[in-house]
């Protein structure tokens, strides 16, 4: 497999756009990363989304964005794997542009989630979940998650309160992102009056939904500066996907034999560690899948970056900020940026290569050479983890 690079990003604020259809805001993101990369096409399109048959009624993604974005005749598909669907696209472009079956591959996430009763919307996120075992009982991603992190305060003798630090902290740099849903501080006491949703779950404990899009042009490493040329002339550092691996884990969360252990969660990190040729230590930030706060506190646990039962504590320590130990959401993360279900995986990565291009801005993360995005479809029965790393060189 060849080495694939990240040569173009480009994104939508996540907001409710009301006046812009699904393939207007895909749009918009894709032409802005073509733009930034310096090309006018690309071989292949993927893109990923979870809801769009449903709340949208159109699907062949594939053929609408192509056609909308000039790229007709292009090889297009739509990838769904739940709320993971865009880190699932960016697989699919990363396999087709390594193995050499082409050349070049923009991979954009788009989703439109808010003009549409929030009962189908609950509902249209519920078939994420096992409809015979899950869905069919009425329990909705809320109350499954709700029910894991009641488990964990439980097991670990946490309070909810000390949970509030992964939302404190998505809020605050979220503030420096212009593309962020919910550019607003919090405070502690914020988030012990926020409204309870399903017990222990707050509002603040539960990322918002959202319309946007997010997009990528991805190419093989060797074809810098020669399929490629226009890259000679733009003063960057080169951003290589080191590590890039997929798992699965039971779809129902009853079914898993230990319910606080995302064990797709570790699997995938493990190989993408393995490809990189790296240990959590050497990882310089960490977009994680923050929908529910204990998503972040299962994730940085079975990801290596504290033991089990301990994730409350590195935000307690303040260990999760930009100037932690582990940084994360250093965008806003979902918690804040907002989460437009088959974008979030794409934005993750686009804030990643801000990160490593040093164009964070105000939360930029000093010394960043290697970023780490996990995507979670489901309650993390499919989670899919990538490894960005920056050369420190310009071209």
């Amino acid at each position: 497999m060849r080495q694939i690079a990240i040569i173009g990003i480009g994104q939508t604020p996540v907001s409710e756009n009301w006046d812009q259809s699904l393939r207007e805001i895909a749009g918009e993101a894709v032409l802005s990363a073509l733009v930034d990369a310096g090309l006018t096409s690309v071989d292949g399109l993927f893109i990923g989304n979870m809801l769009s048959g449903q709340l949208s009624k159109q699907e062949n993604l594939g053929a609408l964005i192509s056609d909308w974005t000039g790229l007709r005749g292009r090889d297009a598909v739509k990838v769904e794997a739940a709320c993971g669907s865009g880190a699932a696209a960016l697989r699919l472009g990363i396999m087709a542009v390594g193995s050499g079956e082409l050349d070049s591959a923009i991979v954009a996430g788009v989703e439109k989630m808010t003009e549409t009763k929030g009962p189908d919307t609950t509902a249209a996120l519920a078939t994420a979940a096992d409809a015979d075992y899950e869905v069919i009982q009425g329990v909705t991603f809320v109350g499954l998650n709700a029910l894991v992190m009641q488990r964990y305060l439980h097991e670990y003798g946490w309070r909810h309160t000390d949970f509030a630090s992964f939302s404190i902290n998505a809020h605050a740099n979220a503030i420096h992102n212009p593309y962020a849903r919910l550019r607003e501080e919090i405070t502690e006491k914020d988030y012990q009056r926020a409204r309870m949703i399903a017990d222990p779950i707050n509002l603040l404990d539960a990322s918002p939904i959202g319309d946007g899009a997010a997009a990528v042009v991805i190419v093989a490493v060797d074809d810098l500066g020669g399929k490629f040329p226009a890259q000679n002339t733009i003063k960057r550092p080169t951003i290589r996907i080191s590590g890039s691996a997929s798992a699965t884990d039971y779809l129902a969360v009853h079914s898993r034999k230990d319910p606080l252990w995302l064990s797709a969660a570790a699997l995938s990190a493990r190989q993408a560690y393995g490809q990189a040729g790296i240990t959590p230590k050497d990882v310089d930030f960490f977009e994680l899948h923050d929908a529910f706060s204990i998503m972040s506190a299962l994730s940085l646990e079975a990801c290596g970056f504290v033991e089990r039962g301990q994730a409350p504590r590195l935000g307690l320590d303040r260990e999760i900020g930009i100037h932690g130990r582990i940084p994360i959401s250093t965008r806003g993360g979902l918690k804040a940026r907002g989460h437009p279900v088959g974008a979030t995986g794409v934005y993750q990565i686009v804030e990643a290569v801000q990160q490593l291009r040093c164009e964070a801005g105000a939360t930029q993360v000093e010394g960043a050479r290697i970023g780490m995005t996990q995507n979670i479809g489901g309650s993390g029965a499919t989670i899919i983890t990538h490894i960005l790393e920056s050369d420190g060189m310009k071209l």
